[in-house]
């Protein structure tokens, strides 16, 4: 008995045939999304820029604003305190060296000045008058030794004319005893009128050097408190500028308190902030340049300030010719482009807005069909206020997308329309 065999709907070669037909779906799928570049955006060729990548010469810059200042700067501090008593000149002129700016009153001083000139004439006097009393002492010195002389030289011939008498007992031995007591009390009394005299006298010139001593130092006194009143004219100590002047007759002023400042108009330099993050590679002598009236000058950095303020520091730059170009004033603000390496051959590629969003880690690259750009990873290096450096990912004459990739971030195409 013949059995009715049941048809497979599914057979092996039907699976087989329905496996490579959705292969081959998935692969034109592949294709479409990922080896065509997978997210795609379409943008208008107009509404971006497009730069070629070249190789040429390099140099790393950064660009910082600094401000014209006068080379030297004098400050004008008060030595010495009191009140305005008269003002020569506002500021904003020109002043000559030594003129006159302010005079001031110091009533204490003055009177500091008096008694010291007082007790100067005193000691001079007390001076003097010890001096006086040595002579006198000596000139008494002198006579008292004539006349103990001329009692000795008696004394002695008195008592040598008496030892023979003695021996020939025409007088008494008293006698005799008397005539030797006399000449030997003369003769010592000699003896300590000298040592006294000797010792008055070294007293005397011991004195007078005290004397001479207290007076040097009042002069010296005397002389500092002329030269505080001197100070209380202040002058101009350099012909130059007088650009402030902070106080008003009748102001009283402290010793030390700056008053005001002339700037010397022989030459001037130039102030530049600089961020932090440079200070490590800014050096004494380090080149710099800037634009002024369609021509390039330059400056050299010859002072650094460590100090950091919101994240700047400050250095002073001067001119590399002998004078400054002309029409530089002071308080202008120079756009300075500093040099931080020297002149190098490198692939590089003009800034752009472009960096904000990658970090200078990728960028769109025109194919070369011009009809599209691929997302592509690069490695930049250094930079100045047009190109960065390229180090890897492109190649000189290859066509990146610069402009902003606000919208673009996710994209791995952009098709150009």
């Amino acid at each position: 008995m013949d059995r009715k065999i049941k048809k497979k709907k599914w057979t092996i070669k039907k699976i087989a045939t329905w496996s490579v037909g959705g292969l081959f779906v998935l692969f034109v799928l592949y294709s479409f999304v990922f080896a065509e570049g997978g997210s795609r955006l379409n943008v208008e060729l107009e509404k971006i820029n497009v730069a070629t990548v070249k190789e040429g010469e390099f140099m790393e810059t950064i660009p910082v604003d600094g401000t014209v200042m006068p080379k030297l700067t004098i400050r004008l501090d008060a030595i010495v305190g009191g009140v305005v008593e008269k003002k020569y000149y506002d500021g904003g002129i020109l002043v000559k060296k030594g003129d006159t700016i302010l005079k001031l009153s110091n009533n204490d001083l003055l009177q500091s000045f008096v008694r010291e000139e007082t007790q100067g004439f005193i000691l001079v006097n007390n001076l003097e008058n010890t001096k006086l009393s040595l002579q006198r002492n000596q000139f008494e010195l002198r006579r008292n030794l004539i006349e103990l002389d001329f009692q000795i030289d008696q004394a002695r011939d008195a008592y040598e004319r008496g030892k023979p008498l003695y021996e020939d007992k025409i007088i008494s031995e008293q006698e005799y005893l008397n005539l030797k007591r006399e000449y030997d009390r003369l003769v010592s009394g000699r003896k300590i009128q000298v040592e006294s005299n000797r010792f008055d006298s070294l007293n005397a010139v011991l004195q007078i050097g005290q004397a001479e001593q207290t007076l040097k130092r009042t002069r010296e006194n005397l002389e500092m408190i002329k030269g505080n009143l001197d100070n209380l004219y202040i002058r101009a100590p350099i012909t130059g500028r007088l650009s402030s002047i902070n106080v008003e007759v009748g102001e009283s002023i402290a010793p030390g308190q700056n008053i005001g400042q002339i700037d010397d108009l022989e030459g001037f330099k130039v102030r530049a902030q600089i961020d932090e993050h440079y200070i490590s590679r800014i050096y004494d002598g380090l080149n710099g340049t800037f634009p002024l009236a369609g021509d390039d000058f330059g400056l050299r950095i010859r002072k650094i300030y460590p100090e950091v303020n919101g994240g700047l520091f400050s250095v002073d730059m001067e001119f590399t010719d002998s004078l400054p170009p002309t029409g530089i004033r002071r308080g202008q603000t120079l756009q300075v482009r500093l040099q931080l390496s020297q002149k190098i051959t490198a692939i590089q590629i003009p800034r752009g807005s472009f960096y904000q969003t990658t970090g200078g880690n990728w960028i769109f690259v025109v194919d070369g069909s011009s009809t599209q750009a691929v997302r592509r990873d690069i490695r930049l290096g250094r930079q100045n206020p047009r190109f960065y450096e390229v180090l890897e990912g492109l190649q000189p004459g290859e066509r990146v997308v610069v402009s902003s990739y606000e919208g673009y971030e996710d994209k791995d195409r952009l098709v150009f329309k």
